[in-house]
C-alpha cells in the first residue's frame, strides 16, 4: 500500500476488532500512507470524495466514531452470547472437540507393526 492508492471495504468493521483498532488502522491508512479508503456501506466515510467544507470533514469524522464504537459493541455482544450457547450446550451434556481414543489396548500391536515397518496395516477397533 502506498500514497494514492484506494483500499476499499465492505464495512467499517474490516479495518479492526475493537473501537481503538479501527481508529488506528483509518489514521494510519489515510494520515501515514496517504492512501484513501471507500467504505461500500457507509460513501459518507469515503476519503476519496473530497469534502468541501469543515462541517463535511466533522460529520465524516463523526460518523467514524460512531460505527467503530457500534462495530466493537456488537463483536463484545456475539462473544457473550457464543459463551452462553456454549455453557448452554454443556449443560445439556454436549461434548466438544474430538473423541478421545483408546491406544492403550492396542500398543503391543502397533509397536511390532511398526517395528516390522507395517503399521499402516493395524485394523483401527470402533470405540
Amino acid at each position: 500500500m502506498k500514497k494514492g492508492d484506494v483500499i476499499i471495504i465492505k464495512s467499517i468493521d474490516r479495518l479492526g476488532r475493537n473501537y481503538e483498532e479501527i481508529l488506528e488502522q483509518w489514521r494510519r491508512i489515510t494520515k501515514e500512507i496517504g492512501a484513501d479508503i471507500q467504505v461500500i456501506d457507509m460513501p459518507l466515510l469515503n476519503t476519496n470524495s473530497f469534502h468541501e467544507d469543515l462541517l463535511g470533514v466533522f460529520i465524516s469524522d463523526l460518523v467514524l466514531q460512531i460505527l467503530a464504537y457500534v462495530a466493537e459493541t456488537e463483536r463484545a455482544f456475539i462473544k457473550q452470547r457464543q459463551a452462553e450457547g456454549i455453557a448452554a450446550a454443556k449443560q445439556k451434556g454436549v461434548q466438544f472437540g474430538c473423541k478421545k481414543r483408546n491406544y492403550r489396548k492396542n500398543l503391543k500391536s502397533i509397536i511390532k507393526c511398526g517395528m516390522k515397518g507395517k503399521y499402516h496395516h493395524v485394523k483401527r477397533q470402533k470405540p
